[in-house]
């Protein structure tokens, strides 16, 4: 397990909201063992990390955005920002679908389930929190990041 990237978190530009958590995802190979994490950007603290499990990258950036907007609806977050550096994932959460092309596969099935939970939530659930684009090309990579590449 890598830890999140620390020293990126507590020197962010002005311009990224204090009151925030980052998500990202992994994946060796794509379909491959996926796993995802979220991190706090005040503290640099890691706030959940989930995985691996077979998958691929845009799911884990999904359900990571899932996962940490249903624990902010969870703790009475409403107004934490959620960042990712995928504009897909941002995309899929905002339309409310995993738009993913995995197959599905006896392997790939636990994975869909949880698909199929988020996306539930996300039909169930109104939430506040304001999702916002981690521009790496400004900013660096998104805190919440591996460091695999």
């Amino acid at each position: 397990m890598i830890p999140p990237n620390h020293n990126s978190v507590l020197l962010q530009p002005t311009e990224i909201a204090a009151d925030a958590w980052a998500v990202d995802a992994a994946c060796s190979g794509n379909p491959g063992p996926m796993e995802y994490q979220c991190v706090d950007l005040a503290t640099g603290a890691r706030v959940f990390h989930f995985g691996p499990v077979y998958g691929t990258n845009n799911i884990g950036e999904f359900l990571a955005i899932v996962h940490a907007l249903a624990l902010c609806w969870q703790r009475g977050l409403y107004t934490k920002t959620i960042y990712s550096d995928s504009y897909n994932a941002i995309l899929w959460v905002k339309k409310r679908q995993c738009k993913t092309k995995l197959e599905r596969t006896p392997q790939t099935e636990p994975l869909y389930n949880i698909i199929v939970r988020a996306e539930q939530w996300l039909r169930t659930h109104d939430y506040r929190n304001p999702l916002l684009k981690w521009e790496t090309s400004k900013w660096g990579e998104v805190p919440a990041d591996f460091g695999r590449k």
